[in-house]
């Protein structure tokens, strides 16, 4: 991952909210590219991340998701496609892409693939109440 990082600008920034808006507004330099996330921190944005080879991903799928199915084929991240042209929210994980991912839906797999791997069951429940709070901007 940080060859990726390093591609973009580093950060090493709290997340919140505002930053994300901030950073995905399209009118900033920090619009274009992705935004790693690593230990609860924005560590850089405007990141290129590596194209996927892979001949089954649909023709009418862009750049974008195409993106993410690469990157989540080289390494373990999991990683959300929001369509510029929609606002539908996709996920790649492990060269797989589901499309058109509901809030709701987003959230359980951010906390089941975060939360649970980094804390593990250990005082599972708190923790993950810890991190709907923080995903929800509270």
């Amino acid at each position: 991952m940080q060859d990726i990082a390093d591609t973009g600008i580093i950060m090493d920034s709290e997340i919140s909210p505002q930053l994300l808006v901030n950073i995905f507004n399209p009118k900033t330099p920090l619009h274009d590219g992705a935004v790693i996330i690593s230990e609860n921190k924005i560590k850089s944005s405007a990141c290129l991340l590596p194209l996927s080879n892979d001949k089954n991903i649909s023709k009418g799928l862009g750049t974008r998701h195409r993106s993410a199915v690469g990157m989540s084929q080289e390494s373990d991240a999991i990683v959300v496609v929001v369509s510029e042209e929609t606002g539908k929210i996709s996920i790649a994980k492990d060269g797989t892409l589901i499309m058109d991912v509901k809030e709701e839906a987003l959230r359980q797999i951010l906390i089941k693939n975060i939360v649970t791997k980094r804390f593990g069951n250990e005082n599972l429940k708190k923790k993950r109440a810890i991190w709907k709070e923080k995903i929800e901007g509270k």
